[in-house]
């Protein structure tokens, strides 16, 4: 049984341990409300420009599309998108684990941009790293905002256009609620199209000119605007939406294991306790043996 004096060490240890979680917890819970209330402002917003982009380039020439151009993969570039900090439970590792998983999977040649400095460490010392692609991105979240994200959005659709890469995947965690995160595999480049119900497709003819009139829209002000403006903004708008989602799933990952964390500390406080309460009855047993042992012994 230990000591008295190393309970007493351990049960100090604990409750300076669970102050600082206990005092995290409650600066996670202050910064994901204000998180959380930009990404479901976001989030509808982003989505619908999205379906719209999506079915807008799908109607496009493929001289005009440049964003939409279906090729061969010969070279997919995937953005790792994590936190700076760690004490979020799975929450960096299981973007790293899908990323890792992916790029395996992947034919030819595979690049990983790292948003965030856990992913750079992870991957800076990989085959997956490139010094073609910028390695400071962890400022992002020192102030997150759209003028911050759309240079790095800017040059993602550049290295696409200019054939560096075929396909840039978008690997984060989705924010759902406090508990729950969702590590989201999301295709950024090229422009997926729209999913077709099973009604519609049986109704799909192979010839261009009835594809072209299932896409087509009336575009105000003109087909050129729609194709160097509308487009790339609605494709900064996805990128920093999913920087959002990770931004507020990061602080909701974070508050609920420091709840976790400041539970436990509470359990073993308990554990402690007891143990304490048990050393200190014996040794007052033992001194009081000694006591009357010593008397007993006088007496004789």
């Amino acid at each position: 049984m230990p000591s008295l004096k190393e309970v007493r060490s351990r049960i100090a240890s604990v409750n300076s341990t669970k102050q600082i979680t206990a005092a995290m917890k409650m600066v996670s819970a202050a910064k994901l409300r204000r998180a959380q209330d930009a990404i479901v402002r976001m989030r509808p917003y982003a989505e619908k420009l999205g379906q719209i982009m999506a079915n807008v380039s799908a109607g496009l020439d493929p001289t005009e599309g440049r964003y939409g151009q279906q090729r061969e993969v010969k070279r997919t570039l995937f953005v790792a998108i994590t936190s700076n900090r760690g004490l979020a439970g799975a929450f960096n590792a299981q973007v790293v684990r899908l990323v890792k998983r992916r790029a395996a999977q992947a034919g030819g040649q595979v690049h990983v941009l790292s948003i965030g400095k856990k992913a750079m460490d992870q991957f800076k010392r990989t085959n997956w790293h490139t010094n073609e692609l910028p390695t400071d991105l962890a400022h992002l979240y020192d102030d997150l905002n759209f003028d911050r994200v759309a240079p790095v959005a800017e040059l993602l659709m550049a290295r696409f256009a200019d054939g560096s890469y075929d396909r840039i995947v978008l690997v984060y965690n989705k924010f759902k609620n406090a508990a729950t995160q969702i590590v989201t595999e999301e295709q950024f480049l090229p422009i997926a199209p729209m999913n077709t119900s099973a009604d519609a497709k049986e109704q799909v003819t192979t010839s261009a000119e009835a594809r072209k009139a299932k896409t087509e829209h009336l575009m105000e002000p003109d087909r050129a605007t729609i194709v160097e403006q509308i487009i790339p903004k609605s494709l900064k708008i996805q990128l920093y939406k999913a920087l959002l989602d990770s931004f507020a799933a990061e602080h909701g990952a974070r508050m609920t294991a420091m709840h976790k964390a400041t539970d436990n500390a509470d359990g073993l406080l308990k554990d402690l306790r007891l143990s304490y309460n048990k050393a200190r009855q014996a040794a007052i047993t033992g001194e009081i043996l000694e006591i009357v042992g010593g008397a007993e012994a006088l007496k004789g």
